[in-house]
């Protein structure tokens, strides 16, 4: 067998390879984000329907922004040192943040109607899934419409922070309707994002399901911030 025989012959096993771990990658991008969003709703509504809890959490004012630094803190951790963390402990501080991103969010039980929290939760996973479908099966290269998306994610959070200062309804409402657009956009681009570093992956080893658990991380965070600003629009708040 001469140079060349040898070269195609890897190269074949080497497609062999990446096209046996790629479902496997994806499959579990999904599952882990899954079970993420199932943590975060049912601790959201065991918190939600606990009054001590509930006390415990928004009326402790140190209480609630260490729960919200802390999540901060699990997400830049998580993305900055996910090379050099196991996968068990990656995976476990996964799940600290979904724990404690349900805490954080069991408010919405005592804002909205658990009818219309039911409603938009469908209404998003409908979104969701149209959206992750396209970023997958569509031939653009989404990067530059994500490069622009994030320029915009940081333009709605600066002018959220200043409305919490001015109070505005008009700009509330905006940003509300800027915030699903910038979110959809964002599940169309990280899921082809994560397509391309999953067909990237040697193999489904550590490391590549380290990147997976980063690729759910990512849909996790779309969905759950899709969620909350189509909720603010079409939930019907508590009398």
């Amino acid at each position: 067998m001469d140079y060349e025989e040898i070269t195609n012959s890897i190269s074949r096993d080497r497609e062999l390879e990446m096209s046996a771990a790629f479902p496997v990658l994806m499959r579990k991008v999904y599952l882990w984000m899954t079970m993420a969003l199932v943590i975060t709703g049912f601790t959201a509504f065991y918190v939600a329907h606990s009054e001590t809890l509930m006390m415990a959490i928004f009326t402790n004012q140190i209480l609630f922004w260490g729960l919200l630094i802390a999540e901060l803190g699990l997400v830049i951790g998580l993305s900055a040192a996910i090379n050099k963390l196991s996968l068990t402990v990656a995976t476990l501080m996964f799940v600290l943040y979904s724990v404690i991103n349900g805490a954080t969010m069991s408010f919405i039980f005592l804002a909205y109607t658990a009818s219309s929290i039911t409603n938009v939760f469908f209404i998003t996973a409908g979104t969701f899934a149209a959206m992750a479908l396209f970023g997958y099966f569509t031939k653009t290269d989404l990067t530059s419409m994500g490069k622009i998306l994030m320029m915009a994610l940081i333009g709605v959070i600066i002018a959220s922070i200043v409305n919490i200062f001015t109070k505005s309804e008009g700009l509330s409402i905006i940003l509300n309707y800027v915030g699903v657009l910038v979110f959809v956009g964002l599940t169309a681009y990280d899921t082809q994002k994560i397509k391309q570093m999953m067909l990237m992956a040697p193999d489904a080893g550590e490391g590549s399901q380290k990147m997976a658990l980063l690729g759910a991380l990512s849909l996790y965070l779309d969905f759950i911030n899709l969620f909350l600003y189509l909720l603010r629009i079409f939930g019907s708040r508590r009398d």
